[in-house]
């Protein structure tokens, strides 16, 4: 049985090594001009062989620049493991949370034109926030409301800190959090207008801008970016970020012609052992989502994560300027904040939160190596990106992964990636 399973991933690998033969999204070099070593990345070959080989993950593709320069680019095991479809670097991933990152720079765009001041109360877009209550349970069950001390604002929507939350979380908080429409079920909600009318009904959580709670805030900022520009997300994303990077393969639909692509998870979770899925897949969002509905490669996230390292350009492009990458990359949540970061990435302890990431504040206290000033985000699907500005490096990862197992991955790769270093 091993020589069996040593076969098909040494074909798996072959048909993995053919795809490095599409174009790079990044100019290459060889990882020792840039301090890392060659030997210690093959650690990440094993890594997922191992994890392939075990049928935990179908497949993965990994994305590592440094200096600038793409140091690894490799897909492991199947696109679509019943299809016996091997993965490729141009694979398709469901983007997930991934996709706050992106609606955060398309939002920025629209505050560096004046159109968008972060201290905007959200009612001056949608007026009926400006009535909403704060929930306050009792032991009982019974859910009274007071009034809120200030409206939300608009940097709340970016630094989750709205009073809003999500629905169907194993973090939510407190029978409030069962009210609201868990992220998935408000992708399918109608539009975003739909979206905001069903918010306003609802209490917050909390006081704006009291706590870090993650949420549909970003879902809520995608409707007022449709409001201001009078487009789509995808349209407004489209014309200021996806088609000036050249991001040819990240949008909100994916096209008959790239369907065959997309990265399909293992019918069974392999840690319950229960039927797991990704419905986005194959039941097309009736909005464009800010919070979840993106999908992309690995080779377009590394482009736009190589831009924010860059501060706001790439190969000549700006798409933000330095400053505001600046602003967006540093934390925002003060002493007056409580900080819950933790409280939905375990391994992210001594982490704040800025605009539409979380950011490392201090090098101790994580699970996982870094430096000051690192910052990230993952998708609930099973990938992950993180940018480290004093090292120099940027990496985006895919798996797809929709269960627990994709927090074990969040921890293994930055492990692995931080291993292979030698400066």
């Amino acid at each position: 049985m091993p020589k069996i399973i040593a076969a098909v991933m040494g074909t798996l690998l072959v048909a993995a090594t053919a795809s490095q033969a599409l174009a790079q999204p990044l100019p290459t070099a060889a990882p020792e001009s840039v301090g890392m070593s060659s030997q210690r990345l093959e650690n990440i070959d094993a890594f997922f062989k191992r994890e392939i080989a075990q049928n935990r993950v179908p497949g993965a593709v990994v994305a590592i620049a440094r200096d600038g320069k793409l140091i690894y680019f490799k897909a492991f095991g199947y696109a679509d493991k019943e299809k016996n479809l091997p993965a490729t670097t141009d694979m398709i991933f469901q983007l997930a949370s991934m996709t706050k990152i992106m609606a955060t720079v398309g939002a920025l765009t629209l505050t560096e034109q004046g159109r968008l001041p972060l201290q905007a109360k959200l009612s001056q877009y949608f007026p009926a926030f400006a009535e909403m209550k704060v929930g306050v349970p009792s032991p009982d069950g019974k859910i009274t409301t007071v009034p809120m001390k200030r409206e939300i604002l608009i940097h709340d929507l970016f630094r989750h800190t709205s009073g809003l939350t999500y629905g169907g979380r194993p973090d939510g908080s407190s029978p409030i959090a069962a009210l609201y429409p868990s992220g998935g079920a408000a992708s399918y909600i109608g539009t975003s207008r739909d979206l905001v009318d069903t918010l306003v009904k609802l209490p917050l959580v909390h006081q704006p801008g009291s706590v870090f709670e993650y949420s549909l805030s970003m879902d809520v900022l995608g409707a007022v970016v449709e409001d201001v520009t009078q487009k789509s997300l995808g349209e407004h994303l489209s014309q200021v970020l996806y088609q000036p990077l050249k991001m040819t393969d990240t949008s909100f639909v994916v096209p008959s012609d790239k369907r065959n692509r997309i990265a399909r998870p293992l019918a069974i979770n392999p840690i319950n052992g229960k039927p797991q899925s990704i419905a986005s897949l194959d039941r097309q969002t009736t909005f464009n989502c800010a919070g979840s509905c993106a999908f992309g490669s690995m080779g377009d996230y590394i482009r736009f994560g190589q831009m924010l390292l860059n501060g706001g350009s790439l190969e000549g492009v700006q798409i933000l300027s330095p400053s505001t990458v600046a602003l967006m990359t540093s934390n925002h949540l003060g002493p007056e904040i409580v900080n819950r970061v933790g409280n939905i990435e375990p391994h992210r302890q001594g982490y704040g939160f800025g605009l539409g990431v979380a950011v490392r504040t201090q090098a101790g206290l994580a699970a996982v190596p870094g430096n000051v000033g690192e910052y990230s985000w993952n998708g609930a699907n099973g990938t992950g990106f993180f940018a480290d500005p004093k090292a120099g490096l940027v990496v985006a990862y895919g798996t797809a992964a929709p269960g627990e197992i994709r927090k074990y991955y969040r921890e293994q790769v930055q492990d692995l990636v931080y291993g292979a270093l030698t400066r």
